[in-house]
């Protein structure tokens, strides 16, 4: 499944993508009563709430609730070009953020002259952003005080799909719902006066994360995967773009870490829950930081620039930086 959430005729709306263009909403969907549906899936069936929170359909969808009518009706299609694509998650229960592709922290040091931190293969390191800053394509506005050195990060991101704790890197991968594309907004210049305090990131990335531009289910991917002792490895396509011209390429194969050791460092003794969303971190030469430092250059996103992140099978999240009207 793409499960995507969107703005039409004034009314958000959840829905499935089809055929790579059409939306199928869900409440034009059949619906199974027969799995074991809690008080909470009925109440959420009834009141249509996972046009609200799509969080809520990760309960509905393991269960095989929905079914698409083998015969449906065109009213019930709307083109995904008519409507205006939102986050597909309105509000995650946390957002982690990895540090997972080794390539990218080793071009940043090799530029700067240092040696490789052997305290990267030790355990697959993440921090926690903010959960209440996230949004979907489209625009985004910013504060002034984010845009002397504004940069983009070229992620993969997952969602957890159901509630765990001290999880094995064995069965780990069976802790994800989803993926989308993530993009790990980052002022630079406050990151980096930020972190001499040696805690952070902070200030430096909490303003803005943006993910989408849909949630595709880990079914989808089932061609993309490569089973190994770590866990699975998508060998999934990345590419970034500033203002149509390729700035970015990696693969997410070359993840050092798995998501399935990055999900069982995570929950050693803490528990991790439906809607938690985990990035990847950012794969190699996917943001301007690393290649300004690789190509001796000093260029920064500016007002207006349109960015856009590809990855193969989880389409192209768009966004365009605007001012924000306070900038108090």
């Amino acid at each position: 499944m793409k499960i995507i959430r969107y703005l039409a005729k004034d009314t958000i709306k959840a829905g499935l993508l089809h055929e790579d263009i059409f939306i199928i909403n869900f409440d034009d969907l059949e619906i199974s009563y027969k799995n074991n549906l809690t008080k909470h899936d009925l109440y959420v069936l009834k009141n249509h709430l996972y046009n609200v929170e799509p969080l809520f359909l990760i309960s509905l969808i393991n269960k095989s609730v929905f079914k698409v009518p083998k015969n449906i009706k065109k009213k019930h299609l709307q083109n995904m070009h008519d409507v205006e694509l939102l986050s597909p998650i309105t509000k995650p229960n946390s957002f982690r953020d990895a540090y997972s592709f080794k390539q990218h922290v080793e071009a940043g040091r090799k530029a700067r002259n240092l040696p490789m931190i052997k305290e990267f293969d030790l355990n697959p390191v993440y921090y926690y952003s903010n959960h209440s800053s996230i949004s979907g394509p489209g625009n985004i506005y910013l504060n002034k005080i984010h845009l002397n050195k504004l940069d983009f990060e070229l992620e993969l991101s997952i969602i957890i799909g159901k509630e765990g704790k001290n999880i094995s890197v064995d069965k780990a991968d069976e802790y994800i719902f989803g993926f989308m594309i993530l993009n790990d907004w980052s002022a630079r210049d406050v990151q980096v006066d930020e972190m001499k305090l040696n805690l952070g990131p902070a200030k430096g990335k909490d303003f803005s994360t943006t993910i989408g531009p849909y949630l595709v289910t880990k079914d989808e991917l089932k061609h993309k995967i490569t089973p190994s002792n770590k866990g699975n490895i998508y060998d999934l396509n990345m590419k970034a773009f500033i203002n149509d011209k390729q700035v970015s390429s990696d693969s997410s194969k070359n993840m050092h870490w798995t998501f399935a050791e990055i999900i069982s460092h995570i929950s050693k003794g803490t528990s991790v829950y439906p809607g938690d969303i985990i990035g990847s971190g950012t794969c190699a030469t996917g943001c301007l930081y690393e290649l300004n430092l690789t190509n001796k250059t000093d260029n920064w996103l500016q007002i207006n620039d349109l960015i856009r992140l590809e990855i193969d099978e989880l389409g192209a999240l768009e966004n365009k930086i605007k001012l924000e009207k306070n900038n108090g």
